[in-house]
């Protein structure tokens, strides 16, 4: 008996389907993209730029062996559905799977959902429609772009200046990085000065700032100042002013892409990656007992919009759970970053019935939190504002005036479900009266100076790409990860600092690649691409375009850009006679031979004796080595010299014993 085949890119996203559907159905994975652009053609850009810039395509070689499955189930089949995921990438893999399927004179359907649960699948398979090739050639063309970017700009610095690799959007990225660093190391910070009114009140500490004399705002540039207006100050400070105003604080739109991933960074410590990976999986499935469900929809996203279904289920879940003043319902969508493509929900839960503590069983304590987050911040996009009392306590002497804030809860609103990963905090002034005397003041100046821009971690380098147009929900994480492989980047106390590596392919690209890595162009290029999916813009005549002024760049700097890279030695190869080289490595420079790969000696570093005895066989000593593996790759760490007799390690030196 004939059967219906659906074909996913998922192993875990066939599990979760094959589940919802009966006999009548097969559902089979590619296992991601099952072909890609060769590396034929004119710079192996794997493009007939002759011929309106033709990809030329060739088979994964780990995927022939799927390939040649899928076309066995496709021969079998009554009806093919290609179900991939719900955005350009997946439209594209859908296309080269009919393309390679044969898919042509057989009767298919794409189809597209943003979760994956029962009810989803059952109206997508309703609702099926042919392939998007608007969609599919906004993909090509991102394809070709960053092939034709990346191979002729990492060719050249690796050449010119050891650097590993550039990209469109991964050497912006390295820019905004590289700027602030300049911008800190060329801040001068200025001195200034405040001054604090500290007492005890209902032994609450109060500390109230002082803010302006007679004649309005105060600025105090120096200590001289600072002591004038001590002096001038009297013994007695007396309640002037008590301003008490009711604010309301509305809930946050449920979470894009972006927006999950700064918010995890912030609240979990989860890279962007970790947080993608987490999400991928409580999209595509988990085992819950009897069945398996796709917890949220889909998490590559820009949109904020959440269907009619996910908000009738939420306004019944409030009402019934916490009362209709908890229930506001829909605002009006936020304004949305440059580039949104708002074919895709928000990233939310499936159904509000799978709470949280009711599936924590059958997550990883990671999971469980990011579902948690994911779910109450849906849910909290829903309800009433909270409402605050802002507090304000002005204190004279003198005709200075000292202020104290403080922030009252009035109705908590949203904050019932979301207040645990809100920022907020409660500070409650305790009860002042008008003209009242502080009792026991203790004043105090304090000298301080201003502070240099800070640098991006990845949260906020994410929202500052999002903000500028730069790149795509799916292209975040992977830039982030580029950068550190590359050693363009080292992360400390969660901030990225350009390395001098980073900061050299940074100066080249602006030298020579200024008018197309820079922020404005990549945003631009990113625009064009919608106008593309939208059948509006001819992808080949935009590529051509750029091709026409991007390749006189290459060649110029080709020839123009210095090549100081590999640094010569005046050392011979002690295996083959040819000079010794510096090179850049993956965790720093090393010392091999010129002849590489003919010859491949590497010098080993000589190591650094600490002089500290091994506090574990007593005999050997501690020296300095850096990590090659694992999590700690790259770091620093101390081992014993009698290795492997001792196998002993530490991440920090230990004192010697006297």
């Amino acid at each position: 008996m004939e059967k219906n085949l659906i074909i996913v890119e998922s192993p875990a996203k066939s599990q979760t389907i094959e589940k919802y559907l009966g006999e009548d159905f097969v559902v089979a994975s590619s296992k991601g993209h099952i072909r890609d652009l060769s590396t034929k053609g004119p710079g192996g850009f794997g493009v007939e730029i002759e011929n309106n810039f033709k990809p030329i395509y060739r088979n994964l070689r780990d995927k022939l062996p799927v390939v040649k499955e899928l076309k066995k189930l496709v021969k079998d089949a009554k009806k093919v559905y290609l179900a991939t995921d719900p955005d350009r990438e997946g439209e594209a893999i859908s296309w080269h799977l009919y393309e390679v399927l044969e898919l042509a004179d057989k009767d298919y359907e794409r189809i597209v959902f943003n979760e994956i649960t029962r009810q989803a699948i059952l109206k997508a398979l309703e609702n099926g429609r042919k392939i998007d090739i608007d969609l599919v050639h906004s993909q090509e063309s991102r394809r070709i772009l960053d092939r034709i970017i990346g191979f002729s700009l990492s060719k050249l610095l690796q050449k010119k200046i050891g650097s590993k690799s550039a990209g469109r959007v991964q050497s912006v990225a390295l820019k905004l990085i590289v700027d602030r660093e300049k911008e800190i190391q060329a801040f001068v910070p200025e001195e200034y000065w405040e001054i604090f009114l500290n007492f005890l009140k209902e032994e609450q500490k109060i500390k109230a700032k002082l803010i302006a004399d007679a004649s309005g705002k105060i600025h105090l540039k120096n200590k001289d100042d600072a002591d004038a207006i001590l002096h001038a100050l009297g013994p007695e400070y007396r309640v002037s002013e008590i301003v008490k105003k009711d604010r309301k604080k509305p809930a946050k739109p449920p979470f894009i892409t972006s927006t999950l991933q700064q918010e995890a960074s912030g609240k979990f410590n989860f890279s962007s990656k970790k947080t993608m990976l987490l999400a991928q999986k409580l999209y595509e499935g988990i085992e819950l007992g009897a069945e398996r469900v796709g917890l949220i929809t889909y998490m590559r996203t820009d949109s904020f919009r959440l269907s009619e279904q996910f908000l009738g289920e939420a306004r019944a879940h409030i009402l019934e759970k916490y009362g209709k003043e908890y229930y506001r319902g829909s605002r009006a969508s936020k304004e949305k970053g440059k580039n949104v493509q708002d074919a895709h929900e928000a990233i939310r839960p499936t159904s509000l019935k799978y709470a949280p503590e009711s599936v924590k069983a059958y997550l990883s304590n990671d999971e469980y939190r990011l579902y948690s987050l994911i779910y109450y911040r849906a849910l909290a996009s829903q309800m009433s504002d909270a409402v605050v009392e802002d507090q304000k306590i002005r204190i004279e002497n003198r005709g200075y005036v000292f202020e104290a804030d403080g922030e009252r809860i009035v109705f908590d609103g949203f904050l019932k479900v979301y207040g645990e990963y809100d920022s907020g905090t409660e500070k409650i002034l305790p009860e002042f009266q008008l003209g009242e005397s502080i009792e026991n003041p203790e004043i105090k100046a304090e000298q301080k100076f201003t502070s240099p821009p800070q640098r991006y971690t990845e949260a906020k380098l994410i929202r500052k790409m999002e903000e500028l147009g730069i790149g795509r929900p799916s292209t975040y994480a992977i830039t982030m990860e580029t950068l550190k492989q590359r050693y363009y980047v080292r992360m400390e106390k969660k901030h990225f600092i350009p390395t001098e590596q980073g900061i050299l392919t940074s100066e080249k690209l602006d030298q020579f690649f200024s008018s197309v890595i820079n922020v404005k162009y990549t945003a631009e290029m990113e625009e064009v691409l919608d106008e593309i999916s939208e059948g509006r813009k001819i992808w080949h005549e935009e590529l051509k375009s750029f091709y026409e002024n991007f390749m006189p760049l290459v060649d110029y700097a080709n020839e123009h850009m210095e090549k100081t890279y590999p640094v010569y030695l005046d050392e011979d190869c002690p295996v083959c006679g040819s000079k010794l080289v510096i090179r850049n490595g993956r965790f720093g420079p090393f010392t091999a031979c010129s002849g590489f790969p003919k010859c491949n000696y590497i010098k080993k570093e000589e190591e650094v004796n600490t002089g500290v005895l091994c506090p574990k066989c007593g005999e050997g000593y501690l020296v300095e080595r850096v990590a090659t593996r694992g999590r700690s790759r790259g770091k620093k760490f101390f081992a014993c010299n009698r290795y492997p007799k001792c196998k002993t390690t530490f991440s920090e030196l230990p004192k010697a014993e006297k």
